[in-house]
């Protein structure tokens, strides 16, 4: 998520066809691009879009074509329909804070309000995005040409010290959540923490068993690998990594072993691939004000947003943050999907939370990735998986596992 990511990734034959996509990932919508366009004909989700940080920025709307060379923002409708991507999973992320009861009310208020303005922007384009809670949705929404808008939960530090709120965000829309992010809360060990409670804590087992009841996707980006390991063992349902990649291509602990994402595999789940930890960045005390001024992007006006975006290009062109590549993002994919197959890989490139490499700037880059796997020899029906298809199939088991 956002600039918080930033700082961790040191550490480190045609109607045949046709029916297989179907069902694979739901009936093909209209070519937004060319006729002839396999990409555009696709269902493409992706499940951690942290596009939602901006929706809080004075000045930032989504319907109109931004930059990030200009504004520092990776995601919004005509960029969308550039790179073919019909949506996923919109992120309600909470920055970590004090384990207090002061802090957590404050933590609950903000991811309310987050929650809410996800739902403002979809009211006040309702022609263009569609709320949707189970994968029939999603998939009537993107065949009437609407980019479909699930909710998902980064970090349940928000929930305070009980589990009873989950119920709350499921009535308002929410089908994911993990539990927790970049430092150790009162649910689990962050991946990028010192071990607290070895995995989750006593609460964090009690999160595990609602998240079932209620038929919510466990989402285990973020947990250290002892946490990762219990919800994968505790859970009645598939679990996901949304936004991870192996750490065989980079050896960081918010990357995973191959081990555990040929378990996570076992068990039914889904790897969506990543685009940050792939290299190291550069960490100078330049980058680092930088990136604790783009936190604060939603305090800035409009004049000072630009000010800060030309100050981080000019900052990238003499020193550069990312050195990571698009083809570095095809070994990572590459290598995963060799390992588990097809049916248990996606794509979740953080996109306006640290995502984005050289050869792949914004979502208008997607179709690179399709030409990439028809390239290595990819079916079609693989690939309507990737982009869709398993994720809304891993979604749909936590639905049908549910209590409720």
């Amino acid at each position: 998520m956002a600039s918080h990511l930033f700082r961790f990734a040191q550490h480190g034959a045609a109607a045949a066809m046709l029916v297989a996509l179907a069902a694979c990932s739901g009936p093909l919508r209209p070519s937004q691009g060319s006729p002839d366009s396999f990409h555009n004909q696709l269902l493409v989700l992706d499940s951690h879009l942290d596009t939602p940080v901006h929706f809080g920025r004075p000045g930032w709307n989504i319907a109109d074509r931004h930059g990030f060379v200009d504004d520092l923002s990776q995601v919004d409708l005509p960029r969308m329909v550039d790179g073919g991507l019909d949506g996923g999973f919109f992120v309600i992320f909470t920055p970590q804070g004090p384990l207090t009861p002061d802090a957590y009310t404050k933590a609950h208020m903000f991811a309310l309000r987050r929650a809410g303005e996800i739902r403002q922007v979809v009211q006040r384009h309702p022609g263009a995005l569609a709320l949707v809670t189970t994968p029939a949705e999603a998939r009537q929404a993107a065949a009437d040409g609407r980019r479909v808008v699930f909710q998902s939960i980064e970090n349940s530090y928000p929930l305070g010290t009980s589990t009873a709120a989950l119920e709350d965000f499921y009535d308002r829309g929410v089908r994911m959540a993990s539990p927790v992010h970049s430092r150790n809360n009162q649910f689990a060990d962050s991946t990028t923490d010192t071990p607290q409670w070895h995995g989750l804590s006593p609460l964090g087992r009690e999160w595990v068993a609602e998240m079932n009841r209620l038929g919510m996707l466990i989402d285990a980006s973020h947990a250290s690998d002892e946490a990762f390991d219990q919800m994968l063992a505790l859970s009645r349902a598939p679990i996901i990594l949304s936004h991870s990649g192996p750490r065989a291509v980079f050896d960081h602990p918010r990357n995973i072993d191959d081990a555990r994402l040929t378990a996570l595999a076992a068990k039914g789940g889904v790897v969506q691939i990543n685009s940050v930890f792939l290299a190291p960045t550069n960490q100078s005390p330049a980058w680092r004000a930088l990136l604790d001024e783009r936190d604060k992007l939603h305090e800035m006006t409009p004049q000072e947003q630009k000010a800060l975006a030309r100050r981080t290009a000019a900052e990238e062109s003499r020193d550069p943050y990312i050195t990571a590549t698009f083809e570095l993002f095809m070994a990572s994919l590459l290598h995963t999907l060799k390992l588990v197959g097809p049916d248990h890989v996606g794509i979740g490139a953080d996109w306006d939370g640290g995502g984005g490499v050289r050869g792949m700037e914004d979502v208008a880059a997607l179709p690179r990735i399709t030409d990439r796997l028809k390239a290595a020899g990819y079916s079609d029906a693989d690939i309507a998986k990737i982009w869709s298809g398993n994720l809304l199939r891993v979604v749909q088991a936590a639905q049908d596992a549910a209590d409720r």
